[in-house]
């Protein structure tokens, strides 16, 4: 789907406030309700827009430690792939998996209590899938910056 610079000024005005009403979309914009939640619908059924979420203060729910853990396993047949892919997904804590070139086959991008908890979640969770041939932790010591936002 091609956006037009109505179906972006939607999209920059939902990143932002998901919760904005379609009301509060066509005010700013200058467009009837209904044309805002034609465009808002079109935008979901072409799966530009797949979900709606609500961000999370990791640190008020006892996640803020994060960790980066650079993974590489050891071979890179499909069957040990797709075996490390089903069990990563399975593990709460790691919130984002990407698959990389590189040095490393995946990054993990990891949220725990603190340094305690992350050494049970490797001992106990991580270690314990088959086919890694190693792992390095980077522990992150401030968020410069994180955003939801994809430009547009």
């Amino acid at each position: 789907m091609k956006l037009d610079e109505l179906d972006k000024r939607i999209l920059a005005h939902l990143q932002q406030d998901s919760k904005k009403t379609n009301k509060e979309i066509s005010n700013d914009l200058g467009l009837s309700v209904t044309a805002i939640y034609e465009r808002i619908k079109k935008l979901e059924r072409e799966g530009v827009i797949f979900k709606y979420v609500a961000l999370i203060n990791p640190e008020s729910v006892e996640k803020g430690f994060m960790v980066l853990c650079l993974i590489k396993l050891i071979q890179h047949k499909k069957e040990f792939l797709n075996k490390f892919e089903k069990e990563i997904t399975s593990l709460p804590e790691v919130i984002e998996c990407l698959h990389v070139s590189g040095d490393s086959d995946y990054i993990l991008k990891i949220l725990v209590k603190d340094m305690d908890a992350y050494r049970e979640f490797m001992v106990t969770k991580l270690t314990n899938i088959d086919h890694i041939a190693s792992t390095k932790s980077i522990f992150t010591i401030n968020k410069v910056k994180q955003s939801t936002l994809i430009s547009l």
